[in-house]
């Protein structure tokens, strides 16, 4: 599906309440089709809305992309509160349904939550993604460092453990 990016519009959410049946949807359908975001396939929508009901509070900024209101993609900018980390943030939960895939979704997402990340006087950003899947393409290709890897991370559906790799990005104003 080719997409029109001025069909495109990504918002911050602060309640998730009218939208949580949608993004319950979404997280089923990326688990569903191998993302590796902390759950395993099938997901329920019980399970699914448990965990967005518990997403938002004053440390995380939830970004959706919609095309003609509906969720499209999400992103999650979790500030660190420790003292000495007051500098950092991570990207956490990049997620884009597999119908809109490979149209610049998680890009314009990722741009979204650095821009954010700047205001709130963020200058690393940090995250991790199992290593071969697609997402470390879009790391590398928009400035993200790979820190290392640990093998052994994540389990997938069938019981097999991979790695994950860690990325970092220093931003700047």
């Amino acid at each position: 599906m080719t997409l029109l990016i001025s069909e495109l519009k990504i918002e911050q959410l602060i309640s998730i309440e009218e939208h949580i049946d949608e993004l319950s949807e979404l997280l089923m359908q990326v688990v569903d089709y191998g993302a590796s975001i902390g759950f395993l396939p099938p997901l329920s929508f019980s399970d699914a809305k448990i965990y967005w009901k518990n997403v938002l509070n004053p440390e995380v900024i939830l970004f959706v992309a919609k095309i003609n209101h509906q969720i499209a993609g999400t992103v999650q900018l979790h500030l660190c509160t420790k003292q000495n980390g007051s500098h950092r943030a991570e990207i956490a939960k990049l997620m884009t349904h597999p119908i809109y895939r490979r149209n610049g979704i998680g890009r314009l997402l990722m741009n979204k939550a650095e821009e954010e990340a700047k205001k709130v006087g963020r200058s690393l950003l940090v995250l991790d993604t199992r290593e071969g899947d697609p997402s470390n393409l879009l790391y590398s290709s928009i400035g993200y460092i790979q820190a290392g890897k640990i093998p052994y991370y994540a389990k997938s559906a069938n019981g097999e453990l991979h790695s994950t790799v860690f990325y970092y990005k220093v931003i700047s104003d």
